[in-house]
């Protein structure tokens, strides 16, 4: 695309934008087309080519959607040259600072931050529904003690749509909101099942009387033989945690909730194939894939230095996990606020880990070095998550699980605000390469 006056050569087509009437105007094999412009909110710009291939019969080519708009929202925007990140218009910074995860949960979900009525009312709502149905923990007592949690987490979310058969369908916004109450609910009931059948313990039955994070740290590290006390640092920092990883736009985990619901699939559905995408490592393990990395540190003599050259060796092969990140070219706005969550955890438990203490050296370097400075490889958010998970003694396996707690209300209002604009089933195109069309050889005279 250039500015009109400018020609772009390009076979067998130009593409040239007119800014001042708004349209981007396309030649294709001598012919023109003229495609509006949509501009957002915050200055975005895109060129609408819903109506290409009915007029031209050309597709675009987008491997991963990279450039590809799939819709348009009103949830979150994020710059990631600038480093921002707004929940429905208030910055990251302001809500980590000064609101809970429900009340964040309450913005993403319903477009606007509770009153003090309307989130009694909302806080109520999910206090009484954490506790699952009993016959869901035999489905759970089927899973091997050592399964993967992300998979029992996504298999018995799917499964509530069992439990809840009238979330097929078209339902009742009373019923829509019901579902939604009950997956913000009992996610994290279900989300501490498998950590305590891995550590051969009894699972815990909600606390209603405590918040919500306090709630799930007590599901998680009470015993029946002794009281826990839940600390009020450690609490804060989940709080944080959590609203840090809300939402992040048109993610894959948050894109597959989208195209999914748009099937028309139940909130059940839709949210266990988030879950799904979520697992891959290439999405959401990325701070676990931080503390395997500061484990194989401290198992290769716990040389830091060593590291940080063969970071800055392209040929070593050698990568490290948890900085720099592929949306956010400044720095990621996340990581200056739970940097801090991250100290106040370490300072208060003060725990004596190597592994910890490997993570603090890598990133006094990053944030030091002029190699790293230059490259704008900052700590990101995966790196502190991982070192405050490390700290409360969650283990590697579960920390996408934690993420899929923090995720929840991005994923519930991005499929509610789906549903509502009555957005077409997705269906991508695609430029087929294969055989061209053949004959059909007998198996006999196949050679």
């Amino acid at each position: 695309m250039t500015p009109i006056g400018s020609a772009l050569s390009l076979t067998p087509f130009n593409f040239i934008l007119i800014s001042m009437s708004q349209i981007a105007e396309l030649t294709l094999d001598g012919k023109k087309y003229e495609f509006p412009i949509i501009e957002g909110s915050e200055q975005e710009k895109a060129i609408d080519i819903s109506k290409l291939r009915d007029q031209t019969g050309y597709i675009t080519i987008d491997s991963g959607y990279k450039n590809t708009g799939a819709t348009k929202s009103a949830i979150t925007f994020l710059d990631g040259e600038e480093g921002i990140l707004n929940y429905r218009g208030y910055s990251i910074e302001d809500l980590a600072e000064k609101s809970s995860f429900l009340e964040v949960a309450y913005l993403l979900i319903y477009g606007e931050l509770p009153t003090e009525k309307q989130f009694a009312e909302f806080e109520h709502e999910i206090r009484t529904h954490t506790l699952v149905n009993e016959d869901m923990r035999k489905i759970f007592e089927g899973f091997p003690v050592n399964a993967h949690p992300m998979g029992v987490l996504s298999s018995l979310v799917s499964a509530m749509s069992a439990f809840y058969p009238d979330a097929n369908g078209q339902n009742s916004e009373e019923a829509t909101q019901l579902h939604i109450i009950r997956l913000l609910a009992k996610l994290p009931t279900i989300a501490t099942w498998s950590y305590k059948k891995s550590q051969g313990h009894p699972v815990n039955y909600p606390q209603n009387d405590l918040d919500y994070c306090s709630n799930f740290l007590n599901m998680m590290f009470s015993l029946p033989v002794a009281k826990y006390n839940v600390d009020p640092v450690v609490s804060a920092a989940l709080n944080k945690l959590l609203i840090l990883h809300a939402d992040h736009e048109q993610n894959c985990s948050t894109s597959t909730v989208r195209l999914v619901g748009s099937s028309h699939a139940n909130i059940f559905s839709s949210i266990s194939s988030g879950i799904s995408a979520l697992w891959g490592p290439l999405h959401g393990g990325a701070n676990q894939e931080v503390i395997e990395m500061l484990e194989a540190i401290k198992a290769d003599g716990g040389d830091t230095q060593k590291y940080i050259n063969m970071a800055k060796d392209k040929s070593s092969g050698f990568r490290l996990f948890g900085f720099g990140h592929r949306v956010y070219k400044n720095f990621d706005p996340r990581a200056r606020i739970i940097k801090k969550a991250a100290d106040d955890v370490l300072n208060k438990l003060g725990i004596n880990d190597p592994v910890l203490e490997i993570a603090q050296k890598l990133e006094k370097a990053a944030l030091e070095d002029e190699y790293f400075v230059q490259r704008k490889l900052y700590p990101n958010v995966d790196f502190y998550s991982g070192i405050i998970y490390r700290a409360l003694g969650i283990p590697t396996n579960m920390f996408t699980v934690m993420f899929a707690i923090g995720r929840l209300p991005g994923w519930i209002a991005q499929w509610k605000e789906m549903r509502e604009n009555k957005e077409p089933i997705g269906r991508p195109r695609q430029i087929y390469t294969g055989a061209p069309k053949r004959d059909f050889v007998l198996m006999s005279e196949r050679k």
